[in-house]
């Protein structure tokens, strides 16, 4: 089963491309899925992210606002693998 990671975003939000950029090389790296999601005229998806932008989640959980750490990142990413693959 393959690691779903989203990433909720918004145009014109500097951080979100700082984000994007980190978890698309990070995609590279540990060969995730990724989802990108762009909250703009969404009502709903704008009350739930618009102030934490950027928002990272990994298989629905959300693991990042703001910034993505990359080793953190490697490390969530590992644990949710790990949970995947045992079907939990």
């Amino acid at each position: 089963m393959n690691v779903v990671v989203t990433l909720y975003h918004a145009q014109g939000c500097h951080l979100c491309e700082r984000a994007r950029a980190q978890v698309t090389a990070l995609r590279e790296e540990l060969g995730f899925e990724l989802v990108e999601v762009d909250i703009g005229g969404d009502p709903e998806l704008e009350a739930r992210y618009r102030e934490w932008l950027p928002v990272v989640e990994i298989d629905g959980v959300r693991a990042f606002a703001y910034y993505v750490q990359p080793d953190a990142f490697r490390r969530k990413l590992a644990v949710q693998s790990r949970s995947a693959a045992d079907g939990s």
